[in-house]
């Protein structure tokens, strides 16, 4: 029987994402509607970025957080 390793359990647990430069853990299988609603944003209030691509509204809920993504969300700007 084989024993299975730390980081395997810890994958099981959850991920680790950099949010706005910082740590944050999140379940396995978290979406960016997830993280956003989370945080308590009003989805549309707020931008967002993976991996410094934008990531439009209408796709936050089908991408799927990996551990080790880089997300920024920011304040969508307005004017001419």
């Amino acid at each position: 029987m084989k024993a299975s390793s730390p980081s395997a359990s810890a994958a099981s647990a959850g991920i680790t994402i950099e949010l706005d430069g910082q740590p944050c853990h999140l379940p396995a299988g978290a979406t960016l509607a997830h993280l956003v609603e989370r945080l308590g944003h009003a989805p549309e209030r707020v931008s967002t970025a993976v991996n410094g691509e934008f990531v439009a509204r209408s796709q936050r809920a089908a991408r799927v957080l990996a551990e080790g993504d880089a997300v920024l969300l920011f304040q969508p700007i307005v004017g001419g």
